[in-house]
């Protein structure tokens, strides 16, 4: 066991967060009583969080200093890594995909996309991350009310999962995962790059106890893989005040 983590409580224990629908509305911020609930845990356990975006985009939803208030700070399910506000070793999407088969794979997105008969379509519909690509049928500018629109079409239309199987269909040699995971998106990137990735930095950290909580623990879902793994024990919560409560029962 670290010696960072002695003056925990349980310094044997890890709580892992996803961030959208977990410890924040989607896209939304935290909310100032979950900040709190998770200053108190960090007295009890080690707490991190691992999120499929950006690092620029938990700053927005989970305040400037993320990097600081969490113990683990995964960006991109891992592949922007912090240990107590140090960075950590990174990998890279395009290092593992090479230039010449990215751009077959972005050129068969746009195409689809631009066949599809949304009754909305907006901005940025692939979203290239270091560890990973999003893509999103509407577009990732849309605003909050045509982002629970889409979601709501999405559900009746099934649009999200017929793109993710076309893909299946075209690229079954690349060695690539989809997951979904939002409201408007899907994320693609390399098998074993999906949020178990976060627990290669972890390994040695001798965690009796790995907790994970998230909202998208279906299969398919971005949370299934480290949710269903065997090292985790996994909480599947519905919005950020059943985290809260299950934390409540668990650790208060």
């Amino acid at each position: 066991m670290s010696a960072d983590w002695a003056g925990r409580a349980q310094p044997k224990t890890l709580v892992l967060f996803d961030v959208d629908g977990t410890l924040t509305p989607a896209r939304k911020v935290i909310s100032p009583e979950m900040r709190q609930m998770l200053a108190d845990l960090r007295k009890k356990v080690v707490v991190g969080f691992v999120g499929g975006s950006d690092l620029s985009k938990q700053l927005e939803q989970l305040g400037a200093s993320c990097v600081q208030d969490f113990d683990f700070a995964f960006s991109e399910n891992g592949l922007t890594a912090f240990r107590l506000g140090e960075a950590l070793p990174a990998a890279s999407f395009i290092g593992y995909l090479g230039e010449d088969r990215y751009r077959k794979l972005a050129k068969f997105i746009l195409r689809y996309i631009s066949e599809l008969d949304l009754p909305q379509m907006r901005g940025t519909f692939i979203e290239y991350r270091k560890g990973m690509i999003n893509v999103s049928p509407i577009g990732r500018n849309c605003s909050h009310p045509e982002r629970d629109a889409f979601e709501k079409y999405d559900q009746e239309h099934h649009i999200r999962p017929q793109f993710v199987e076309a893909l299946k269909k075209e690229f079954p040699d690349y060695g690539l995962t989809y997951s979904i995971g939002g409201q408007i998106s899907f994320d693609v990137f390399p098998v074993g790059w999906d949020k178990t990735y976060c627990l290669r930095h972890i390994e040695k950290e001798g965690f009796d106890q790995i907790h994970f909580f998230g909202d998208k623990t279906f299969k398919g879902g971005n949370d299934y893989e480290i949710y269903e793994h065997d090292q985790v024990i996994g909480h599947s919560v519905q919005c950020p005040e059943d985290t809260m409560k299950i934390l409540r029962e668990l650790f208060f």
